[in-house]
């Protein structure tokens, strides 16, 4: 339950090692103790260290459960055990993947691959989740997309195209879910310093995990619906999406 100040008591981060999920629930332990439950792939060398990381950020308890994106079948099971202690107060979804945009378009297998873990997984916890906060009558859900999902672009249009749908989706669970009581953020990051982005060559606007998370805790708090990180994103994407295509595809971004 959140407390009488508004402090999360138990939060699942679904991507268990993600580096912006994780500095989002660092963020969310400056604000007082929270049973931190890492949702993360089995096998993935950076678990301990996630737990490791938590415990020093001040976890009351961390918690691992095994979550593969692309075993959606067992989706089900994996929301019922983060639930098994109590409810959730806060659910972080930020698992997924990126690559050269090149490989992607051209290779049949990788890009279903990053449909299925960017967007179809995606959706599948997006309802399990919905379902649990619903019953419980609140909750907060911080659903990671990203501005190359506003207006998809030809370098990188299999992973934007992934992002849009994940957007897209979860614009709409919050919708749905708002008369229940649990609200939705969509946080919207241009370029991240991560492992994620390490392939990428870094612009005016790329920010830290930090940055992020310092916008993504502080925008849910306040019950808004999306994002942009830095916030200067918001201004430079109004104007991008009303640009001409002919324009567009001769931009150097």
């Amino acid at each position: 339950m959140i407390n009488a100040v508004g402090n999360p008591q138990s939060i699942l981060l679904l991507g268990g090692t993600s580096e912006i999920g994780l500095a989002i629930c660092a963020e969310y332990l400056k604000k007082g103790p929270a049973r931190i439950l890492l949702a993360a792939l089995p096998g993935d060398p950076l678990r301990e260290d996630a737990v490791a990381q938590m415990k020093a950020a001040g976890a009351a308890e961390v918690q691992v459960i095994d979550f593969d994106a692309l075993e959606t079948d067992s989706h089900p099971a994996v929301i019922d055990a983060a639930w098994a202690g109590g409810d959730v107060d806060v659910a972080i979804v930020a698992f997924g993947i990126d690559g050269d945009g090149e490989i992607f378009w051209q290779d049949q297998r990788k890009a279903v691959m990053m449909a299925e873990i960017n967007y179809t997984a995606a959706v599948s916890v997006g309802v399990l989740l919905g379902e649990k906060m619903r019953a419980q009558g609140y909750g907060r859900i911080l659903a990671m997309s990203s501005v190359a999902g506003e207006r998809v672009r030809r370098f990188n249009f299999v992973y934007g195209s992934t992002k849009a749908g994940l957007d897209g989706f979860y614009l709409g669970l919050g919708e749905a879910l708002a008369k229940f009581g649990p609200r939705v953020t969509v946080i919207r990051p241009g370029m991240v310093r991560t492992r994620l982005s390490a392939h990428a060559k870094e612009n005016g606007l790329t920010v830290n995990k930090e940055d992020v998370a310092v916008l993504a805790v502080s925008a849910s708090d306040k019950g808004k619906e999306i994002v942009w990180a830095p916030g200067t994103f918001r201004w430079v994407m109004m104007i991008l999406r009303h640009v001409p295509r002919p324009i567009f595809r001769r931009l150097p971004i």
